[in-house]
């Protein structure tokens, strides 16, 4: 199991490094247009920094937009009492335990590390779940926090956005700037860059769910090792394929800090899910369930 976790943890970087490509070519595209290489460094230095900062805005935004409320252990001693002794058994910070006021079943784990952590149920899970597969559902959260998760996928959240923006400038530049001085750029070269930064949103989009389902398994691998019962949370999940439904409140921006996907269903939303299938992570702990 630990050579799994590894692998994903492989996988990710692998994947962040593909974000950087796209940002790359954008940069050198737009400096192949004014002449200027320096532009390329420029570019790649803005798209980490507004990664960045979108990082650290992640928490407050992700509780702003879902309506979360802090609790404390005589708020409701269940959920609290099961996050504490997550947190003993992990030797983690206690984190700062929230509560959503929605039927849909679902929970989430924010904060920049676990210092800083954030983990929230929502009223729904707390109503059809038994504590046994409550405990796995919070331990799988608390292991988005151990794996350092939010760094990853807020990182990822920032460079979608990043190149984005830039995309549209590049297209802005490329069709409506002044290019009335010598500036000779092959026309090949023109217009298989135009259609990369028509493509690029999507490309970086798709790289940012495969992120994100990267880290979904990594998490119930390490909630289960942290349990040592993958049949708690598959049971759980089960719950979840029969009681599921989309939250109330509901943001893509946040959607993949969630436990389950909190979006309406759709063909769409399927193929541009940041979770990966229920069924799928089902399948995964119990077929590795004498690994954890």
């Amino acid at each position: 199991m630990y050579g799994a976790i590894a692998a994903n943890k492989r996988n990710t970087l692998l994947i962040m490094a593909l974000f950087i490509g796209l940002v790359s070519v954008i940069g050198w595209l737009i400096s192949a247009y004014y002449g200027n290489t320096s532009i390329t460094y420029w570019v790649i230095g803005g798209a980490a920094i507004y990664a960045l900062i979108q990082y650290f805005a992640a928490s407050k935004l992700a509780v702003m937009a879902t309506g979360a409320q802090e609790i404390e252990k005589r708020d409701n001693p269940r959920l609290y009492r099961i996050v504490e002794n997550l947190s003993i058994a992990t030797g983690m910070p206690m984190p700062k335990v929230y509560i959503i006021d929605d039927p849909a079943p679902n929970a989430f784990a924010t904060g920049r590390d676990p210092k800083h952590a954030i983990v929230a149920a929502t009223t729904g899970i707390m109503d059809i779940m038994d504590d046994r597969e409550l405990e796995a559902v919070m331990a799988h959260e608390m292991g988005h926090v151990q794996n350092y998760d939010i760094r990853v996928s807020m990182i990822a959240f920032g460079l979608v956005s990043a190149i984005g923006l830039l995309s549209d400038l590049a297209l802005r530049m490329f069709f409506w700037g002044d290019n009335n001085d010598n500036r000779n750029i092959n026309p090949i070269v023109l217009v298989v860059g135009v259609v990369l930064i028509v493509l690029a949103p999507i490309m970086a989009a798709l790289i940012q769910f495969a992120i994100s389902r990267q880290r979904e398994y990594l998490a119930d691998a390490t909630g289960a090792m942290t349990t040592r019962d993958p049949e708690g949370l598959a049971s759980a999940l089960e719950q979840l394929e029969k009681h599921g439904r989309p939250m109330r409140r509901q943001s893509s921006s946040t959607a993949h800090l969630f436990f389950s996907n909190p979006l309406k269903p759709g063909a769409i939303a399927t193929l541009f899910s940041t979770h990966p299938p229920l069924a799928d992570r089902v399948a995964r702990l119990r077929n590795n369930a004498g690994k954890f």
